[in-house]
């Protein structure tokens, strides 16, 4: 079982994972040996989550889940398959906790008085900056 959260907990089952040949380290040995991992998790279809918890997944990670509403987190930086499963399962922990965690609105602040006198001092310090690099009218008129 993996804990996402204090709420969610997510069997084992519900992951596939697939190896394939990876493009990372491993030399010559690469060619040989299946090293890649790529774990899925079907988000359409998982009897661990809510309704309200697979739109925040699929909106939070929408990037990641194909037509299907199959998450895919891929691994492949270690030589060894079974440290790239690890690793995959660690990402795909921290993704699943990332895209649940809930969304805290921005409480509205105002602007400090500092803030603006600074703002508009800067303003008028550019202003005539740039009215003293003007050439001199000589109607007298701007």
């Amino acid at each position: 079982m993996l804990r996402i959260s204090d709420r969610v907990v997510i069997p084992y089952e519900e992951l596939r994972f697939i190896a394939c040949r990876s493009s990372g380290p491993g030399g010559q040995h690469v060619n040989t040996a299946d090293t890649r991992v790529t774990l899925f998790f079907d988000v359409d279809n998982s009897p661990s989550l809510t309704e309200l918890q697979k739109v925040a997944v699929k909106g939070k990670l929408r990037r990641r889940i194909d037509k299907r509403g199959v998450l895919k987190v891929t691994s492949q930086k270690f030589r060894s398959q079974k440290t790239n499963k690890d690793s995959a399962v660690e990402r795909f922990v921290e993704l699943m906790q990332w895209a649940l965690k809930p969304v805290v609105p921005r409480k509205e602040t105002r602007v400090p008085k500092s803030a603006k006198r600074r703002r508009l001092e800067r303003k008028r310090q550019t202003a005539e900056r740039k009215r003293g690099r003007r050439t001199p009218d000589v109607s007298g008129e701007y």
